[in-house]
């Protein structure tokens, strides 16, 4: 009988312990990248402003979920998981920074507006004083008309009052016109920009131009991206004081030595492709920065992607630049 229940006994530890194998030992990086995922997820700020990157960190996470569901190696599962939570982050980084550069472009924008706005009480107030120093023109005259005995000095002061009111009407003439040429000349401004999707930054307009128009590891301009450098001639003929700074830039790809002297080439040919269609020398200037200052992580293939571009930042109407 005691046999017969150690037995039983026996069974049943050996059962609970093949079930209690059966269940899966929690990953603490993949449950980290859960709830990262979750939480950018949730946020409306990254759906709006970075769904592909949100799209992307998805994908790593469903790849991290399925090789802990086929219980592979723990270690590849926490690698899967690892980059699950570096392209959430990204998502999340790319959507503060997309809504960091809409604020930068409203701020400009409201003022712009300010300064028209401006320029219009002060063209109003030039019309205003113009009729008053009309009013006040015909008021010497009645009065001159009214007394024969007024002086000369009476005479010339209605005369001075018309040059008055006569320069009056002109500056709030000219003044009217000149804010309407300075409306003008930003819309057609910003819409030249927005045609080569420059971007509002702290060091003024960007322009990105991504590695698409060269071959990889090469400095030549492919010929589908003369178009893109012709746009970027016309405007910076069309507006001569403004003063353009290539930077070329790689990702972490190879030795620092060979992309410094890759991003080098790239800027170079972008800046000679430039002075080809008639720009201006004075206006250019080329540097490589290698793999310095990226924009993504470079520990997955769409964030090398964004760390290879050619940037040309655009100085202000008075050819300054932004101290980066």
């Amino acid at each position: 009988m005691n046999s017969i229940r150690t037995t039983t006994l026996t069974l049943l530890a050996a059962a609970t312990l093949a079930a209690c194998s059966s269940i899966p030992a929690t990953n603490v990086m993949l449950e980290q990248a859960r709830s990262d995922y979750g939480l950018a997820q949730a946020s409306n700020q990254t759906q709006t402003l970075a769904p592909a990157e949100l799209k992307q960190a998805g994908d790593a996470l469903a790849r991290a979920d399925a090789a802990f569901a086929k219980r592979e190696d723990k270690a590849q599962v926490t690698q899967l998981a690892y980059l699950s939570r570096q392209q959430t982050a990204l998502a999340q980084e790319a959507a503060g920074r997309k809504a960091s550069e809409a604020a930068v472009a409203a701020a400009s924008a409201e003022r712009d507006k300010l300064r028209l706005d401006a320029r219009t009480r002060e063209a109003d107030l030039a019309a205003q004083s113009a009729a008053i120093a009309t009013q006040d023109a015909a008021a010497s005259q009645r009065q001159a008309e009214a007394s024969r005995q007024q002086s000369e000095a009476a005479q010339r002061q209605a005369m001075a009052s018309q040059q008055q009111a006569a320069a009056s009407r002109q500056q709030a003439a000219a003044m009217q016109q000149q804010a309407g040429e300075a409306e003008r000349r930003n819309q057609v401004l910003a819409a030249q920009l927005r045609e080569l999707n420059a971007k509002q930054t702290d060091r003024g307009m960007v322009i990105t131009i991504g590695d698409v128009l060269f071959d990889t590891g090469r400095a030549e301009l492919k010929s589908g991206a003369v178009r893109n450098v012709e746009r970027l001639g016309s405007f910076l003929k069309e507006y001569p004081q403004r003063k353009a700074l290539i930077e070329g830039y790689t990702d972490s790809t190879g030795s620092e030595q060979t992309n410094q002297a890759l991003s080098g080439r790239r800027a170079e040919a972008v800046m000679t492709a430039l002075l080809g269609m008639g720009v201006s020398g004075g206006q250019l200037s080329a540097q490589g920065f290698g793999q310095a200052r990226p924009v993504a992580g470079n520990d997955n293939a769409g964030g090398r992607q964004m760390n290879r571009r050619v940037e040309i930042v655009l100085s202000d109407e008075n050819g300054m630049h932004s101290r980066r």
